[in-house]
């Protein structure tokens, strides 16, 4: 036999030559892996190969092979192996523990891994039950050197990994390991304490010296290992072992900090530690992190790790690297600083009676040295620590706090700067975002997510410190002002001597504006009247006004500012001509004075910018704009008859007007002054000339130029864009006039400016709206428009399509780049012109007035209520829109005909979508690859699946508002109070209730009146479960399906529909079961169904029993329980694993699952039985029990 083995031996070695050897063809190698997995599936020299495989003689590939057999013979054979060869096997597995390796640090680390997964899998397999004295016996290995003591610790971490973090052993074994785990924890932990102690003491005494040098590194690798597998345990053992012996461990790991080789892993186990959450009392010790011990040596460890984070590149250059594993252990020790705020924050202010801790200033000095550092991520990482400390009820008063919110403040000043880009060498910061971001693009990504949190905390602190922020803004905006303008080395590509958004002006005036606006939102929520600086602000808003810049980008940031200061202005009106002023000379902004070229986004920018903030100003100030209404006005004229075209700017504009107007309280004057204002607007719209446009496809695209084969050089500038720019108007003004056009909220005030026309039959007013006669003239061209623009995708609408415009119903490249989730170059987002080409300008005027069809359509709904839903045949006139302040009365006659018929096309459309994104993914055939090579190809199909995943959602977004009221409702919080810790961090994953809580709304009962309809609905709802968007299943199954399944299981459904509801059900099972969130939503589903339907549809077992290796008994006893009225009942949890076991064949697994040998463990004889209680407590009650209060010696009582 042994000839057999060293014959086979040979073999096995000259195959993996074969296998690791570079010049090896395909061929031989596929031949070579062939041979070696036939002969650890089949032979039966398995072991003794393996272990002369394993021989520490043998090159490292073969020995890893060996150990790699090994493994393979315990995982697959064990079950069916003697006893005895499972006892020599695991003598000679420890033996290979003992002897079978090299020193440690020579041995190659594949190799101790290889080792300690093969005793891990044994360890799995047989204790405690059948290995009692493992753990003695691994104790007992570690006097044989450093090596074994290594191993130890690698079996040891393992074991917790696979028991504790991955559960990767079936529920009765991982319960009797995980137990007797803990009931020897205190030895466990005993045992590597003593061994970090050793072997930290030993490392201590020998670094020094060169002759014991190899000796140190030894004791600092088994060091290391420990404190590793420390990190696997602290996560989970009670927190009773890390904080005993006053704090010993976490004393212990705050005293290596300061060791160079050993600070990132104990950073690692203190972070672990200190994270953990817990009863309050139990975490009451790591209090003690606040002496000066601990926080002195968290502080040098992290300024002398700060120095050797950053390393010179040569002697000759100025240029430095960043050394990773000492900027790791930076982030490490950020985070345990943070956890430790999370901790401080937690018990102060408890029941638990902590005190402030002496040192408090002293733990903030040092956070605010991170948030000082050079790394943006490190100042990231502090930004909830610094929230919570802020907004803590008791902290927030205390004078250090309040002192370190000032500073904070000044930080800011720096910290909203946008630098360190990775590509760029302006600024410390880039070394650092070199080692965290790959591209400029990701570090744009994640500084606006990192500004917008920081502008959160910085908001927290100005409720500290508002006059002390206020002053910080005042300093920083009259220093911009200032300053003169430094375009630096990138400047803007459109205009010569303009800055780019890279430009160390603009990113200056970018941050102080985000200052600015920050403090301005809390300093009025936070001073009374009297204390606010309102003269000051005043000197500092006649500087903004008074400021004179051509440059778009800095231009944007001061008006910007404008609008921060605006509410200052309420109590000095004067200031009012001398603001608008401003913003109106913004609205018709130009870089220079004969400016013929394409706008740049950036001017575009500034022109919206204005708008905007004059909208803006008028929403939330109109009473204090009313004195200026006719001034306003003027300028609208004046603005409106000196243009040759009107666009978006001035429709803007007049919409401000109408807010201001909103202020008359009386009907028959808004009315007029709607009239007067959109008079030319209507008359235009309703000519004869634009009814023949609007209402016939062919002059319609001729009308707007869509016909006409336009060069690059003739830049459209023609008829057909006039034309265009007269049906943008026309539409944004409506838009604008509908939307904001309202009678008074107060409804005294609405009944004296003669706003109420009536009431309906419960007694609620029926409102008037001046706007209504406008809109109602403009109505009729408005839906020939959507007919004809529905109408343009025909065959014969899309040959009359110019060369030039072919492409001009796809989608814009840039929305492309959305949907795909692609980034823009940075540079392009403000330097390029809107449009690059005629095709896009044309794409964007179609896109932009489909769009805004809708939105006049919607908000006519919400303004108009009455007076819209009463037009008569409106059901039949509007193919779709949103109708939510439609009155109940209007359901039946109009929203049932529109609804209905949408939700059948819906689902019959995207269900055609679906299959065809099912067969291309599925195929495999070559002619596929070929095509799937071509990149755009690629990105098309990506393009289309997109499109339809994203239709999909807004499809059952619909079905959903239209028919569920959900009865929780979400606190009205405002976004400012929102949990910056809950808005830092990914959202928990919630359970599913037992039962969806959700009901029908109104208008959902009107349309379950409607058979066609409600089948519709179901069908489309079940049918959505299986298309391949788990985001879409998992809230249809959650939400809708039973919701509107319920509404209509107490009628006369056919067997036919209830079996197809339900292999629904486990057809999405199939499909999306991999997922561990939709199976449970799915499963649920299915058993909703099963069990409120099987008593009337038998039907359903007969779907059951076609479910692949369902066990007939466990059904029939699922059945039994579930029908006979006297049959016993189970727990809901124990019922809900029973129901998942029965499905479980149709759940489909994960493409890496399929082909995946399985893996089982034998439960050994359970270890921990709980005795059943006796059930009569009355006959086994004591004296103390009720029996003996009412016994008869108790009468005397």
């Amino acid at each position: 036999m042994a000839d057999q083995v060293a014959a086979m031996c040979d073999q096995l070695i000259k195959a993996l030559n074969v296998m690791m050897d570079a010049e090896t063809g395909q061929v031989y190698r596929l031949e070579a892996l062939k041979f070696c997995e036939e002969f650890k599936e089949t032979s039966s020299f398995c072991v003794p190969c393996a272990l002369q495989l394993a021989d520490k003689a043998q090159p490292a590939v073969v020995r890893h092979f060996g150990l790699q057999i090994l493994e393979h013979v315990i995982k697959f054979r064990w079950n069916n192996m003697p006893q005895q060869e499972k006892v020599q096997l695991k003598e000679c597995a420890m033996h290979l523990l003992s002897t079978g390796t090299h020193s440690i640090l020579e041995e190659e680390s594949h190799i101790k891994d290889g080792l300690s997964r093969i005793t891990v899998e044994m360890i799995k397999r047989e204790w405690p039950q059948h290995w009692p004295d493992m753990l003695k016996e691994m104790e007992a290995l570690t006097s044989n050197g450093e090596a074994q003591t290594e191993l130890v610790m690698l079996i040891l971490l393992r074991l917790a990994e696979d028991v504790i973090t991955f559960q990767t052993l079936p529920t009765q074994r991982r319960r009797d390991i995980q137990q007797t785990l803990t009931q020897n924890m205190e030895s466990i932990f005993s045992f590597m304490m003593a061994i970090l102690h050793l072997n930290v003491e030993e490392y201590r005494k020998l670094k020094g010296s060169p002759e014991h040098e190899l000796q140190a590194r030894a004791h600092c690798r088994v060091a290391v290992a420990t404190l590793n597998t420390l990190a696997g345990y602290i996560d989970w053992v009670s927190l009773v072992y890390i904080t005993s012996g006053n704090c010993h461990l976490l004393e212990m790991l705050c005293l290596l900090l300061s060791e160079p080789e050993l600070q990132l892993e104990a950073a690692e186990c203190l972070l672990i530690a200190i994270s953990r959450k817990g009863k309050l009392e139990d975490r009451k010790p790591f209090m003690l992190l606040f002496d000066d011990v601990a926080i002195d040596y968290m502080l040098s460890a992290a300024q002398s790790a700060d120095g050797l984070a950053i390393c010179m590149k040569s002697d000759e250059s100025q240029a430095v690297d960043v050394v990773e594993r000492r900027y790791i252990f930076l982030k490490r020790l950020c985070q345990v600083l943070c956890a430790l705020g999370g901790q401080l924050c937690s018990l102060v202010g408890s029941d638990v009676e902590v005190e402030v801790p002496a040192n408090l200033s002293k733990y903030m000095e040092a956070l605010l040295a991170f948030t000082t550092h050079s790394s943006q991520f490190l100042k990231k990482t502090t930004l909830p620590t610094w929230g919570s400390l802020f907004r803590h009820e008791a902290l927030c008063k205390d004078a250090v706090v309040v002192q370190m919110a000032a500073k904070f403040l000044r930080t800011s000043m720096t910290n909203l700067v946008k630098a360190g880009f990775p590509s760029r060498d302006d600024n410390p910061s880039c070394q650092y975002s070199c080692v965290d971001f790959d591209s400029d693009e990701d570090f744009n990504f994640f500084f606006n997510s990192y500004r917008a949190q920081l502008g959160l905390v910085v908001r927290f602190a100005c409720r500290i410190v508002p006059l002390e922020a206020f002053q910080i803004a005042a300093e920083w905006l009259q220093y911009q002002i200032s300053s003169p303008i430094d375009t630096g080395a990138i400047t803007s590509k459109t205009a010569e001597g303009l800055c780019s958004f890279l430009s160390p002006s603009v990113v200056q005036w970018d941050a102080m504006t985000v200052f600015m606006e920050c403090m301005a939102t809390q300093i009025f929520k936070n001073l009374e009247e009297e204390k606010l600086p309102i003269d000051q602000s005043m000197e500092l808003l006649q500087a903004v006004l008074n400021y004179d810049t051509k440059d778009p980008l800095i231009l944007s940031c001061v008006l910007t500012n404008v609008s921060a200061l605006f509410p200052f202005v309420i109590h000095r009106p004067k200031f009012l001509p001398q603001v608008l002023y401003k913003l109106f000379k913004a609205v018709t902004f130009e870089v220079g004075q004969e400016n013929k070229a394409p706008r740049s986004r950036a001017v575009k920018n500034v022109r919206r910018h204005a708008c905007s903030s004059i909208i803006k100003i008028c929403r939330d100030y109109p009473r204090v704009l009313l004195p200026c209404f006719d001034m306003f006005y003027n300028h609208v004229k004046k603005l409106c008859s000196s243009q040759a075209t009107l666009s978006q700017m001035e429709s803007s504009l007049m919409e401000s007007l109408v807010l201001i107007s909103n202020e008359f309280k009386d009907f028959e004057k808004q009315k007029a002054f709607i009239d007067e204002l959109m008079a030319s607007v209507v008359a235009d719209w309703t000519s004869e000339e634009m009814r023949h446009v609007l209402s016939n496809p062919a002059v319609y695209l001729s009308f707007v130029g869509a016909d006409q084969v336009v060069t690059e050089q003739n830049k459209d500038a023609d008829t057909s864009g006039l034309n265009r720019a007269r049906l943008s108007f026309c539409l944004y003004a409506m838009m604008g006039v509908v939307k904001r056009a309202r009678w008074p909220a107060d409804l005294e005030e609405a009944k004296a400016g003669g706003f109420v026309g009536g009431l309906t039959p419960t007694g609620a007013p029926i409102y008037r709206n001046p706007c209504t006669a406008q809109f109602l003239a403009f109505l009729p061209n408005l839906l020939a428009l959507i007919r004809t623009q529905n109408s343009l995708f025909t065959p014969e609408n899309m040959a009359r399509l110019s060369e030039t415009f072919s492409r001009a119903h796809d989608v814009m490249d840039a929305e492309k780049n959305v949907v795909l989730g692609l980034s823009q170059n940075l540079l392009d987002l403000y330097d390029t012109a809107v449009y690059k080409s005629n095709l896009e300008r044309m794409q964007g005027f179609l896109s932009t007035l489909y769009d805004n069809c809708f939105h006049v359509l919607g908000s006519a709904g919400v303004s108009l209520q009455q007076d819209f839903y009463t037009i008569e045949r409106l059901s039949e006139e509007i193919a779709g829109s949103a109708f939510s302040s439609l009155d109940h009365e209007y359901y039946n006659s109009l929203l049932c005909p529109l609804l209905g018929p949408l939700f059948a096309y819906m689902q019959q459309r995207l269900n055609v979508k679906w299959q065809l994104i099912s067969q291309r993914t599925s195929v495999n055939g070559e002619d596929e690859e070929v095509v799937v090579c071509q990149e755009s190809h690629v990105t098309q199909e990506m393009l289309e699946e997109q499109l339809v995943r994203l239709l999909t959602r807004e499809v059952l977004d619909l079905l959903s508002v239209s028919c569920i009221s959900k009865k929780g409702h979400e606190p009205a919080a405002d976004k400012e109070e929102i949990d910056e810790e809950d808005m830092m961090m990914d959202s928990a994953q919630t359970a599913s209730p037992a039962q969806p809580t959700e009901e029908l709304s109104e208008l959902g009962k009107h349309l379950f009146k409607h058979e066609n309809i409600y089948m519709n609905m179901l069908t489309l709802t079940f049918t959505s479960l299986s298309w391949k968007d788990t985001t879409n299943c998992h809230r249809t199954a959650s939400m809708v399906c039973w919701t509107l399944l319920r509404q209509v299981i107490g009628g006369n459904l056919l067997p036919e529909a209830v079996t197809w509801f339900y292999t629904s059900v486990l057809r999405a099972l199939q499909v999306h079961g991999q997922h561990e969130v939709c199976n449970s939503t799915l499963s649920q589903l299915a058993m909703l169904i099963y069990e409120n339907l099987r008593a009337r549809y038998p039907e359903l077992r007969v779907v059951m029993t076609q479910i692949p290796n369902i066990s007939v008994e466990a059904l029939d006893q699922y059945d039994h329980r579930l029908l006979d009225p006297n049959a016993q009942k189970v727990g809901d949890k124990k019922r809900k694993d029973h129901f998942r076991k029965l499905i479980e064949g149709t759940v489909g697994k994960a493409l890496c699952q399929q082909f995946r040998k399985e893996v089982h463990i034998r439960n050994l004889p359970s270890l921990y039985k709980s005795p059943k209680p006796d059930k009569d407590v009355v006959q086994n009650s004591e004296a103390t029990g009720l029996e003996a209060l009412f016994a008869p010696e108790k009468n005397t009582l």
